[in-house]
């Protein structure tokens, strides 16, 4: 375990916990840090109106939110029931635009062209569950969120069509991914690395120990 989760290992190891994502993004980063845990992937389709929310922070949360409650609610019968569900969703945003994962090959040109040579941000939604005992709620619900800007360098319609020709593009939010080939097309970044694959570590780590040490 991390060192920021230390004090908090002895529990987390007794602890059924579930990763509410099928992200091979996310999973391996908390395969990383010693998490031991279960993949459920949520179901959740994830068409909630972007237009009713101030700011893309709070889609991202409360899309989360969702996906986290779907697979709580769905385990909650289990003979030995999870101690902690996690769940998580990113999209990018640009010009007050969201994106999430690109429908088809097409969609994923437009996307990348709009951020060709341009900064842009990444937000992803972190939802923390844990079962209730008391004061008639079922769980406990933990939301947060972080954002990171990237950079993308300028890209020729021929650059474009190559990174897409590889695959890599079409499951991830924005239609890039930054751990991979996509990488060699972000100039830079200002924030969290991680969160850029789809899930930032170092917030989920206090926030989780919070989540434990603090209550909500």
């Amino acid at each position: 375990m991390t060192t920021m989760l230390q004090q908090i290992s002895n529990v987390l190891s007794t602890q059924r916990i579930i990763l509410a994502s099928g992200s091979p993004r996310r999973k391996l980063i908390l395969e990383n840090i010693g998490l031991k845990f279960e993949v459920v992937p949520s179901t959740f389709l994830e068409d909630l109106d972007k237009g009713s929310f101030d700011h893309p922070a709070d889609y991202v949360k409360e899309t989360a939110r969702h996906k986290t409650l779907e697979i709580a609610r769905k385990l909650a019968s289990d003979s030995r029931p999870p101690d902690l569900i996690i769940g998580a969703d990113t999209i990018v945003t640009l010009d007050g635009v969201i994106y999430e994962k690109p429908k088809d090959k097409q969609d994923a040109f437009k996307m990348l062209s709009k951020f060709s040579g341009r900064n842009h941000t990444v937000y992803t939604g972190i939802c923390l569950v844990k079962p209730k005992f008391s004061d008639g709620e079922e769980f406990h619900v933990k939301l947060f969120h972080e954002g990171t800007e990237v950079r993308m360098t300028e890209m020729s319609s021929d650059v474009i069509n190559a990174y897409i020709d590889t695959g890599e593009p079409m499951d991830k939010a924005g239609g890039y991914g930054i751990q991979a080939i996509g990488g060699t097309l972000v100039e830079g970044i200002h924030g969290d690395y991680f969160n850029v694959m789809g899930f930032p570590l170092h917030k989920f780590s206090k926030e989780l120990l919070k989540f434990y040490t603090n209550g909500l």
